[in-house]
């Protein structure tokens, strides 16, 4: 919705630090109170001629030509006047995620499970592991594959974790560490199937659109470290309307880690989450998008 509202909203980089961020965007459809810090990055440069804002334009330009509109989302997630406005200006919008639960009760084609979202060859052995800690005892950590982090954070994400006491397991790059605070084997991740599982009760996330989604149709809570795309926006909306996490704000340090993994794994805020958690998942799977999805298949196939 912002990418298609588009205009030029800062003149030059002195509006990064001169308090211009925190100018509430009241134009945008279904983003009530919504600041200029919370928009996607590609949103907020000073050059209307950056080729990633160009794509992205170039791209909106090109949705309203085509036969349907289909969004990894729900119909409870979204604000009613979000699809309203969409529908109104693009071809019919047709909101059916999330969509690993659809292919898990629509797609029958075996053939199809050997089709994998992770960039990387995937090893299952922390699904085991996994099996040997207690119900959302475990903190998933996992920043993406083009994390871009400086050596010092990466201390201050380790140390926080580890003197949080909570159990981890910890994607770095193309590896992860599975942490109980004594062994530390290294091998990679499934992240669908991780977020699906018991012993996960939170993640650490940078809060891409996949992740979000993925935790929210498992109930799982997240600590969010946004850093550029939409990645803001989805943190905002975690973090402030929906009720699901907590947000790293200012330095990373390893104080500030340990305190939001400890309040969201046994805090009272992290207990409040878990409820709304659970609703959010509940929701995700009432049955709405499978609807969506066959309503699309009719109206492109007549």
């Amino acid at each position: 919705m912002e990418s298609i509202h588009y205009m030029p909203l800062l003149a030059d980089w002195s509006y990064i630090t001169n308090g211009c961020l925190e100018t509430v965007i009241d134009w945008v459809p279904g983003m009530k109170e919504i600041v200029l810090r919370d928009f996607p990055s590609l949103i907020r440069t000073t050059d209307p001629r950056d080729i990633m804002l160009q794509v992205l334009q170039e791209e909106c330009g090109r949705a309203k030509h085509a036969s349907a509109i289909i969004l990894n989302t729900f119909d409870d997630l979204e604000h009613h006047d979000v699809l309203d406005e969409l529908s109104s200006i693009l071809p019919p919008v047709y909101p059916f995620g999330p969509l690993t639960l659809l292919l898990l009760n629509h797609v029958t084609d075996e053939d199809l499970n050997t089709i994998e979202s992770n960039l990387w060859e995937e090893d299952r052995e922390c699904l085991k592991w996994l099996d040997n800690n207690e119900p959302k005892s475990v903190v998933y950590v996992s920043f993406g594959s083009i994390t871009v982090m400086t050596n010092d954070q990466l201390i201050e994400f380790a140390w926080g974790l580890a003197n949080s006491g909570k159990t981890f397991l910890w994607v770095v790059e193309t590896r992860f560490f599975l942490v109980n605070l004594s062994r530390r084997p290294k091998i990679e991740c499934p992240q669908e199937e991780v977020l699906a599982h018991p012993a996960i009760g939170g993640f650490l996330t940078r809060s891409g659109w996949n992740s979000t989604i993925e935790s929210l149709c498992n109930g799982v809570l997240m600590i969010c470290w946004p850093f550029f795309e939409e990645q803001p926006t989805n943190c905002r909306f975690c973090c402030k309307e929906w009720g699901v996490g907590l947000h790293i704000e200012g330095d990373v340090t390893r104080g500030r880690i340990e305190s939001l993994v400890r309040e969201l794994m046994e805090g009272e805020k992290g207990k409040e989450f878990t409820n709304k958690a659970l609703e959010w998942k509940k929701l995700a799977q009432d049955g709405s998008s499978f609807v969506n999805y066959d309503n699309m298949l009719r109206q492109v196939l007549e």
